[in-house]
């Protein structure tokens, strides 16, 4: 006789249950913000109650980490970090149109973590800190293939292309209307321009 078991149905219930937590906490957060945004808000509209909450998240520190790793499995899933950095940088607009939400929300949330005290500080900067790394590592390995010159930085570059990212999530979340797949295909180019012309000789030699 073959069924499902009753574990098996509640085990299955249980992760459902834990997906529409996330899922409401993200969209409350992307909202209000972590400071604003309480257990007992989050228990209520996903129809659960606080202990129900607790029982898959004990506190609200856990679960503003919980949203945030699905947010980076979003990225992880959809992003080539071996492949051709401008070919990533342009798809990053193909990013913000699939999540909006997790674009908000992952905004917001670093906008409240600047202060080292915050709960989310380390990660949100340990994430950056990868990015940049990532973008880096993507530049030096053009310039080992001689696709890139070789007199600069990498990761001052790197730097700077986060930067946009950065504050293309700001500008396009205050106004959608900017046509996010042609500012980062004209960005993608003008770098690649930048990054691709001949070795230019120090003044000084």
């Amino acid at each position: 006789m073959t069924g499902t078991r009753p574990y098996d149905t509640l085990l299955t219930k249980g992760e459902e249950r834990k997906q529409r937590i996330l899922e409401v906490a993200q969209r409350l957060l992307a909202r209000n913000g972590w400071r604003t945004t309480s257990l007992a808000q989050i228990a209520a509209e996903a129809g659960v109650t606080p202990a129900g909450l607790l029982h898959h998240f004990e506190s609200k520190a856990q679960l503003l980490h919980a949203v945030l790793e699905l947010r980076d499995a979003d990225d992880d899933e959809h992003a080539d970090r071996q492949g051709d950095i401008l070919e990533q940088l342009e798809n990053v607009a193909l990013r913000f149109e699939r999540s909006p939400e997790q674009v908000r929300m992952f905004t917001v949330l670093q906008a409240e973590n600047l202060d080292p005290d915050t709960p989310l500080h380390d990660r949100l900067l340990f994430r950056y800190h990868a990015a940049v790394d990532t973008v880096t590592e993507g530049i030096r390995r053009g310039q080992r293939e001689g696709r890139f010159r070789t007199d600069l930085d990498a990761a001052d570059k790197a730097v700077e292309v986060i930067a946009f990212i950065n504050g293309m999530e700001t500008s396009w979340l205050l106004d959608p209307s900017i046509p996010l797949v042609r500012v980062f295909r004209e960005y993608a180019r003008s770098l690649e321009r930048e990054l691709s012309r001949a070795d230019v000789p120090s003044a000084t030699a």
